[in-house]
């Protein structure tokens, strides 16, 4: 392997990396193009593997390229050339004329029918295997040699020294580190000249103080509206799904508010208020109340109150709503059904803290977005590198735009390593 010249190696054996490999060797075949795939793990997509649960959420069916590309904020404007390339209609036609059927669902989370991550990976080791792609796995790198402005070979642990013309660095950012995501790219990166926007945790879980919550474990809410506050000031809000957890509380809805959580408690305390009921304001949740009581009078509160709210969160309800649980539905006050509404509007929690790096979904920080030709995904700095996937200083939210970026990103660097000439 020492004496070898490959046409483009690529490091990191995720999903951008998997899909800048299997591109570059598709259109690289017919002139037998060498392409080698190097994974520090012992096998690839390990990750990508448990992504949305084991299930893998591939992208959103956004198609139009300006509203999609706006949920990644500042970063849209370097994105739509790479996007305009490969973008979410071509994604999911690439998976499905590989034989992976899709399906929709809420918040346009598209998924492989099958609900397991595994038939994502096969579509892109079977893409790898047809182009030839040469797979090196418990390969783990070191560093590159750089010779003028070009790098020269990667350096293994091992020794050896892997050369080639063109390079893709899709190491990942420093979420999951037990994945292998353990930000080595950004060091490397550095060693080169690279600009490093430091990595933080951009999707993550949120810990709450509040034993109720943990009571709750395993319980998932839909339709549901989070407002975070902090100083009894309103921050912001976001409606969708919510998961109960033992340390407190994750899904799509919460994992789009973390990092703006986390920038708040660096100013002290914050409370989050979750709304059960949004499309229900205070004078409809009164009448509602009200008639839910005059068709029930004789039924205990405790077994009414489970056809508006959840049954697992009723007792949990009245207890903060300070009405007896056994109490007759004729006897509730209105003194006690005004409290009611408050709480089932305004369930208070209190933010102890984020999970850490293990449970992130991504980390954001990475390349600075201006070091980088989003036509090519070229390094402005060093000609025959590639920059892709997470290693971007790119935010983005949950519900498929992680994985988007992989696609997009990936591809298009595997298109232009073989229609880019030095």
């Amino acid at each position: 392997m020492n004496n070898e010249l490959y046409d483009i190696a690529i490091i990191g054996g995720g999903p951008a990396g998997m899909m800048a490999a299997g591109r570059a060797a598709e259109i690289g075949g017919k002139n037998n193009l060498k392409v080698i795939l190097i994974e520090k793990n012992p096998s690839l997509g390990a990750k990508l593997l448990i992504t949305g649960g084991g299930r893998c959420n591939i992208t959103n069916a956004q198609f139009d390229i300006r509203t999609f590309l706006s949920k990644y904020k500042d970063s849209d404007k370097f994105l739509f050339s790479a996007f305009s390339q490969f973008d979410v209609k071509k994604t999911i036609e690439f998976f499905n004329e590989k034989g992976m059927a899709t399906k929709t669902e809420a918040g346009n989370r598209v998924f492989p029918e099958s609900d397991k991550s595994q038939s994502v990976l096969n579509v892109l080791v079977d893409y790898m295997r047809k182009g030839n792609v040469e797979i090196l796995t418990n390969a783990d790198v070191i560093g590159f040699e750089k010779e003028n402005k070009l790098i020269n070979c990667i350096n293994l642990k091992n020794g050896k020294k892997i050369y080639a013309k063109k390079y893709i660095l899709a190491t990942g950012g420093t979420s999951r580190p037990e994945t292998g995501s353990t930000g080595d790219g950004f060091k490397w990166l550095k060693e080169l000249g690279h600009n490093i926007i430091p990595s933080d945790n951009a999707l993550v879980p949120i810990m709450i103080a509040d034993q109720w919550v943990k009571d709750a474990q395993g319980v998932t809410l839909q339709d549901i509206k989070l407002t975070t506050f902090q100083n009894n000031q309103k921050q912001e809000s976001h409606k969708g799904r919510l998961l109960f957890t033992h340390f407190g509380l994750s899904g799509p809805t919460i994992l789009n508010m973390s990092k703006d959580i986390g920038e708040l408690l660096k100013y002290g305390e914050v409370e989050i208020r979750l709304d059960l009921l949004p499309s229900f304001d205070h004078g409809m949740m009164n009448s509602r109340l009200q008639e839910l009581f005059k068709i029930d009078d004789k039924k205990m509160i405790k077994n009414s109150l489970n056809t508006l709210v959840p049954s697992a969160l009723v007792e949990t309800i009245l207890r903060l709503s300070l009405i007896d649980a056994n109490k007759q539905n004729n006897s509730i006050t209105r003194e006690e059904r005004m409290r009611l509404i408050e709480i089932i509007k305004a369930l208070s929690m209190q933010v102890s803290g984020l999970l850490g790096a293990d449970k992130a979904i991504v980390s954001s920080g990475g390349v600075d977005l201006t070091e980088v030709d989003f036509k090519t995904m070229q390094s402005k700095l060093i000609p025959n590198l590639y920059l892709i996937g997470d290693i971007l200083n790119i935010d983005r939210p949950s519900g498929g735009y992680s994985l988007q970026l992989c696609w997009t990103t990936g591809y298009v660097a595997g298109n232009n390593t073989i229609n880019e000439e030095l």
